[in-house]
């Protein structure tokens, strides 16, 4: 069977038969493909519908919802609750420095020692007590923004830059006085 058409075009009847083949295998393969995964999806659906109603699937998905939104009402909360906790540790002493000292010559042991207790903004007080045979002396000074108005001793100082250094960057106050 010969055509003038593909003869005139210069195409064989045979490979257009043998394209027609081809395309008819993919196509094929395609709709198993397809069929394999609407069975798949099916037995998915059916497996999610079995025992339920229209009923008790709105109940399930209410349910669903409910605990979705006391879930963000808890973190709402918790959000609020942690806002709370920084602001008040923000103005609580939580760098420590102490430096443990012998005050005069006569007494061994190392029983005077100063102690710088600062907040969040590098102010508090130090306090030092000096320890002798003839009893104990103590001394407060306060400090504003890691500074005071008040001349510090040389322990008492070595307390602060503790309290401000080492608590908050893991280092030594010697490492940075170094520097």
């Amino acid at each position: 069977m010969e055509s003038k058409v593909l003869n005139a075009l210069g195409i064989d009847p045979a490979f257009i038969f043998l394209f027609m083949l081809i395309m008819l295998f993919v196509l094929f393969l395609l709709y198993v493909n397809v069929n394999v995964k609407y069975n798949r999806l099916k037995g998915i659906y059916q497996t999610f519908m079995r025992g339920k109603d229209g009923k008790s699937l709105e109940q399930s998905m209410m349910d669903g919802f409910a605990d979705v939104e006391s879930v963000l009402k808890f973190t709402k909360q918790n959000r609020q609750d942690i806002k709370e906790i920084n602001k008040k540790l923000s103005s609580t002493y939580n760098k420590v420095g102490i430096v443990k000292y012998d005050a005069f010559n006569e007494m061994g042991g190392k029983l005077s020692f100063s102690l710088a207790m600062l907040d969040g903004n590098d102010s508090g007080w130090v306090i030092n007590a000096m320890h002798s045979r003839e009893g104990c002396y103590t001394y407060v000074k306060e400090i504003v923004k890691g500074e005071s108005f008040v001349e510090l001793a040389e322990e008492e100082a070595e307390a602060l830059d503790k309290a401000m250094f080492e608590n908050v960057y893991g280092l030594d106050s010697d490492e940075i006085i170094d520097k």
